[in-house]
Parts: structure tokens; sequence; C-alpha cells
């Protein structure tokens, strides 16, 4: 992985009739918040993304490691969302199922029984998917990553996903990056080159798959990244997209 220094909105290329394009939410739509209840898009957020939705006749995805249900809840239904990193997937219109698989009661108990000792460390379940927060304890992190990473190494499918201010419990085949090249296989992909945009590792994953298809990614914020370009910033992400609806109009 590789620094690179940050680029001008109008120096990143993308054709709409060209490119498919693969947004994140948290940390890339949406700055990061302790609670992460609180994050919603900013105001125009919705209908710049439905817009860029027509620009790119449908090749457009909100994938996200929230819950599909709570990805729906915040963004415009008349796009492309995939959740859980790609576990659940809703096409433009459709609503998600009412109810989630849910994780094993007995990872469940573990992962509870892991995070006791520590104050201020939160679970949230996301259907099969257990995001452990600890930004407001950001000592408890070393000691968590090896407890989780431990209980993972003794579920069937399942890994330890180290982020920011966070670890995920989830299966193996939650994966930005698979699902990145699933979409692709749709009819409303094929033939376009994709450019990812995220903040995280789990974004990584998708920023790896959509180089190696003749795509890009976006890195959003600092950090070590295989991603061709970087966005300091949410604020910069949404200047370089109403750039896009600016340039189409």
């Amino acid at each position: 992985m590789t620094e690179y220094s940050s680029s001008s909105v109008h120096a990143v290329p993308v054709s709409v009739r060209q490119h498919a394009l693969f947004l994140d939410f948290d940390g890339t739509l949406a700055p990061l918040q302790d609670d992460p209840d609180t994050v919603e898009l900013p105001p125009g957020g919705a209908e710049t993304l439905s817009t860029l939705h027509a620009s790119f006749q449908g090749a457009l995805v909100l994938i996200s490691g929230r819950d599909i249900r709570d990805l729906a809840a915040r963004t415009p239904k008349n796009v492309w969302r995939a959740g859980g990193h790609g576990l659940e997937i809703c096409a433009p219109g459709e609503l998600p199922a009412p109810m989630a698989l849910q994780i094993d009661d007995g990872i469940l108990a573990k992962a509870k029984g892991i995070i006791t000792p520590y104050q201020h460390v939160r679970i949230e379940e996301k259907g099969l998917v257990l995001a452990i927060h600890f930004r407001q304890n950001p000592d408890a992190e070393q000691p968590l990553l090896a407890a989780l990473s431990h209980l993972a190494d003794g579920i069937d499918g399942y890994k330890a996903q180290h982020g920011k201010m966070v670890i995920e419990l989830k299966p193996v085949r939650a994966n930005k990056g698979i699902a990145l090249s699933e979409m692709m296989k749709r009819s409303e992909f094929v033939g376009r080159q994709p450019i990812m945009v995220g903040d995280d590792a789990t974004d990584e994953d998708a920023i790896e798959v959509a180089t190696e298809q003749g795509g890009f990614g976006i890195k959003v914020g600092d950090g070590a990244t295989l991603a061709r370009h970087r966005f300091e910033t949410p604020d910069r992400v949404w200047e370089w997209l109403r750039s896009i609806v600016n340039e189409h109009a």
C-alpha cells in the first residue's frame, strides 16, 4: 500500500458512460460519529445521489458495512444499496426484507463476554455481523483485537476485521470486494470500469478489485491505500459528486 497526496476534485477522471460508481457510507458520504445512529447524509445528499444514479444509467451503488435495513433507512431507495459488506443487496425501488438473519446466540454471548471488562465499548448487531466499537475507549483496541481474532479463528467461515475505532466479527463472504465483483456482472454494469470510494480497511478490498477490473479507487482521509486518488474529507467527496452532476446538467 502507498501514501498519496490529496487530489483535486477536478483531477479525478470520471465518465458517466464508462464508469460505475461504488460509494461507502460512514466516513465517506457522512463523517464518522461516536454514535453511529446519528450519522446521516448532508442536506441535498439524497437528491444528488438520485441524480447521479440516473446519469450513470443505474450503475451506482451505496456499499456499506451497515445492515441493509439501517442503510436503506438513511439513503434514497431509488439507488442500489448493498448492506452488511454486500451480504444483502437491494435494487433501486426495492425494500429490504423486514428481518435480518441473526448471528448465532453463542457467538454473540462470547463477544459480549469479551467486551465486559472494558468501559464504553459496545456491540452493534448487524445481522450476521457484529461491530465492536471502542472509539470511547481507545486503550481497549489491542486486547479486544487479540481476543476477537482468537474467537473468530474458532468459528467456521468467520473473520475479525480491524477498522477505524471498530473491530467487526463477520462472515468471510461479507466482503466489499466480492460484492463489487458480483455487481459488475449485472447488466447495468457490464462493460464499465468501477470506481470505489471509501475510507476504511473494508473498502480496500473493493478498491483492489476495482483496480483489477480496470477502474480505480479513491481513499477518503489518511492512511495507506491501494487507491489512485485521495480526498481529505466527506465534504470533498460531495464536492466531487456535485461537480459530476453540474457537468452533466
